[in-house]
């Protein structure tokens, strides 16, 4: 039979560098007696020679018969290393294994089949990866847990996690756990939790050759967590001891966080003090931290309080992150004596202030008030090289302009405009843009908006509503009607106010057809230009 490699097989040509590896697993099967003594060289060099000008000198019988007569597992293997080595082309290694097997009934090793896979997945040629595995199964063949284990991750690896579950379930018991977790931690990554625990669950934890490990546990609990299924991972986390698995400080913080998240503090808290009271798992940090934070949330700044002295009375040091969360807990209460004294126990630990630190700070004195320290602050922030973040600079520009100090705010627009690093949102503009609506100055606003746009931040809802408002009180009814146009064009969806408003100034400058066209378009309906419209009768509520 004459060598049929598929016409559709794809000829993979690689560098050198992409196969440095290869040599290293050459070596290795050299050392174990894998590949042929030197003097046999010139037949792997004839063999590669025929598979690679196969249209004209592999269709002769004779040929076939010679290799059928001659070829041996060895031999075969030194081939396909060197078609994938020397000629860089695995496609061609590939077709010749799939060949000599169907063709000239040659049984190769497992080694061979090892030494493929793992250079496939080292290359990431997936598909035909998957394909070696199913010819080894076609001999009776498994890859041994190693193999195996690289073909998985090199899988999870390509974000191909349907085939990477694919071979879990096909050898279950024969992957080890590690792998399993790193599949386990990808779909999670990937926010795929529902397949994550539908596998740890449904399969894994109901096999009798699967022995989950803590770390599987941590990994889906978080993945629970993060979704907002407290209730389940903590169920999850009761299940852990009857497969003899310990929950360590992780298991305990992920689920503490989690419930904080929720808003059920209280139950974060009663964790804590059952870990506490646990010999083999001791709290840090992290998990004061984690419940002092929730506490902050909920504005119970004594109950933080008193977390916070008793973590310190345990000699555990709070770091930067602890005193950050208390600072803006006080912060966002308006409570500024706490502020300041909390920021100097900061300094007493020696933990050093961050741009959180600060962007708390300057919250607090905006919320009460006190405009002029919290630009102190942020000068200070300045002399430290602490650069401000989108916070920071949204928290001064709008309480800027609710002082009507809006060349300041567009001085901080301007600055902001400079920031490479910082991508901002349409909330960080509106109060500036619509401090100038107000004052009348349509030609600012549209400027910033201008800037936005170079900036690519979207305009929001909000945005277009002060924007066609604005224009509209200046008198400049058709930009207003552009800009209505230009909102529903790129799919910001109007609602009452910005429709009613455009439709009641309409009417007022006695534009009652374009009233009528913008109530039309809302509803979705193409509007003729025979139109009639006796729109002065209809009630339109006016926007104030």
């Amino acid at each position: 039979m004459p060598l049929r490699l598929p016409n559709n097989l794809p000829i993979y040509s690689f560098r050198l560098s992409n196969l440095q590896f290869v040599s290293k697993i050459s070596s290795v099967s050299k050392s174990q007696g894998q590949i042929e003594k030197p003097g046999s060289l010139w037949f792997v060099k004839v063999v590669c020679t025929l598979c690679v000008r196969r249209k004209s000198s592999l269709k002769k019988v004779l040929v076939s018969d010679y290799l059928r007569n001659n070829l041996n597992p060895l031999t075969a293997c030194s081939v396909i290393e060197h078609m994938i080595s020397s000629l860089h082309n695995p496609g061609l290694a590939f077709g010749f294994l799939e060949y000599s097997k169907n063709m000239l009934n040659l049984v190769h090793s497992v080694e061979t089949y090892s030494f493929v896979l793992r250079v496939f997945c080292q290359v990431g040629i997936h598909d035909l990866a998957r394909q070696v595995i199913g010819l080894m199964r076609v001999d009776g063949l498994v890859p041994d847990s190693t193999v195996l284990g690289i073909v998985v991750m090199s899988f999870v690896d390509a974000g191909k996690f349907e085939a990477a579950k694919e071979l879990v379930l096909e050898h279950n018991g024969v992957i080890s756990w590690f792998v399993t977790n790193k599949l386990l931690s990808s779909w999670v990554r990937n926010n795929q939790v529902d397949e994550a625990v539908a596998l740890f669950e449904n399969i894994l934890l109901r096999s009798r050759s699967y022995s989950p490990d803590v770390c599987a546990f941590n990994i889906v609990i978080s993945g629970l967590c993060r979704t907002g299924e407290v209730d389940k991972a903590f169920k999850l986390f009761n299940q852990m001891r009857n497969f003899g698995c310990l929950p360590d400080s992780v298991t305990y913080n992920t689920l503490m966080n989690g419930f904080c998240r929720a808003g059920n503090v209280t139950k974060a808290h009663k964790l804590l003090n059952k870990v506490c009271m646990v010999d083999e798992c001791s709290p840090n940090v992290v998990t004061y931290t984690s419940v002092i934070s929730g506490y902050c949330k909920l504005s119970k700044m004594e109950e933080a309080l008193v977390l916070f002295d008793d973590m310190i009375d345990r000699g555990i040091r709070p770091n930067t992150i602890t005193f950050n969360v208390i600072i803006d807990g006080f912060g966002k209460i308006g409570n500024v004596s706490s502020v300041s004294t909390m920021y100097n126990k900061m300094l007493t630990f020696g933990c050093t202030p961050d741009v959180i630190t600060f962007t708390s700070i300057i919250n607090g004195h905006c919320r009460v008030g006190e405009l002029h320290k919290a630009l102190n602050v942020w000068d200070e922030m300045n002399r430290r090289n602490l650069y401000p973040n989108l916070y920071t600079f949204s928290i001064l520009i709008h309480t800027l302009c609710k002082e009507s100090r809006l060349n300041e705010a567009r001085a901080l627009l301007k600055q902001l405009k400079r920031r490479t690093d910082i991508v901002p949102e349409a909330f960080i503009y509106n109060p500036v843009i619509d401090g100038f609506c107000k004052a009348g100055n349509v030609d600012e606003a549209n400027m910033i908006v201008k800037e936005m746009e170079e900036k690519r931040c979207k305009l929001d809802k909000l945005t277009f509503t002060i924007l066609i408002i604005g224009h509209c009180m200046k008198g400049r009814m058709v930009e207003a009607i552009r800009l209505f146009d230009k909102m529903v064009l790129v799919g910001c969806v109007p609602d009452s106010v910005t429709v009613n408003s455009l439709v009641s100034r309409l009417l007022k400058a006695g534009m009652p057809k374009e009233a009528y066209q913008i109530r039309k378009a809302v509803l979705g309906v193409r509007v003729p230009q025979t139109d009639v419209l006796c729109s002065k009768k209809i009630d339109i509520p006016v926007a104030v």
